[in-house]
């Protein structure tokens, strides 16, 4: 009887012992993974900017033929803290078309715009207005801002071309801006052509319907939070005088 009482206690005293060696050991890896991740939060460089201002255009476009000129139909931004990634404001308008007042076919497939939606909106003058408006006022002028685009086209070619219809000055702050696509370059080691692949190289899901403006936006700041993950420093990628 003695013996069997000795051997028992034996056990227990040894079961307690890994308890308490391996609870020790998953204490001690939980403490080294807080503090790894104290270090990378300390270590990860803070943006440059306050916010960054991601921008979509959508235009008139025709499969069968060239649309010259195109017009933009749908204006959206948002206003993303660069610091959080959290969108703040937003911007969002349809233009109507003075030129082609008449969307094609694949233009309303491919966008998901729908004609009333532009016969309904204001010319683009108005429009530009109600955004200059809205950059002073949601935004503020005195903030570091730095738009992103996912590339060069919507401020390169599209707004300048559309200012110049409407005989309208581009914004100083309309003349430089991040192309999202050489960032993921850098740091990912291949240029793709467009949205889908940088969210299939992030492993991102896609949300929304792809060429709608707004949507597309909210896509291209999932990848601006995906990039920054990865420690990405997010600058200047193109200038125009």
């Amino acid at each position: 009887m003695l013996s069997y009482l000795s051997i028992t206690s034996c056990r227990v005293g040894w079961a307690n012992a890994r308890a308490k060696h391996t609870l020790h050991h998953f204490s001690s890896r939980i403490r080294q993974q807080q503090q790894h991740l104290k270090r990378s939060a300390k270590m990860k460089r803070p943006q440059q900017f306050d916010y960054f201002l991601v921008l979509d255009f959508e235009a008139t476009c025709d499969d069968k033929k060239k649309m010259n000129p195109q017009e933009i139909i749908e204006f959206p931004v948002l206003k993303v803290n660069a610091q959080t990634y959290e969108i703040e404001k937003e911007f969002r308008q349809f233009v109507r078309p003075m030129n082609h007042p008449k969307l094609s076919h694949f233009c309303t497939e491919l966008t998901s715009i729908q004609q009333e939606d532009v016969d309904s909106a204001k010319p683009f003058s108005e429009v530009f207005e109600d955004f200059k408006e809205w950059m002073e006022q949601k935004v503020g002028l005195d903030k570091e801002c730095l738009f992103v685009t996912c590339g060069n086209w919507d401020l390169l070619t599209m707004l300048p071309s559309q200012c110049a219809l409407d005989n309208l000055p581009v914004p100083p702050y309309c003349k430089r801006w991040l192309n999202i696509k050489r960032s993921y370059a850098i740091k990912k080691g291949e240029f793709v052509k467009g949205m889908m692949p940088m969210l299939k190289g992030l492993n991102l899901q896609h949300i929304g319907r792809h060429h709608s403006g707004l949507d597309d936006c909210k896509n291209i700041v999932n990848i601006l939070r995906a990039l920054d993950d990865l420690d990405c420093m997010f600058l200047p990628t193109y200038y125009t005088e």
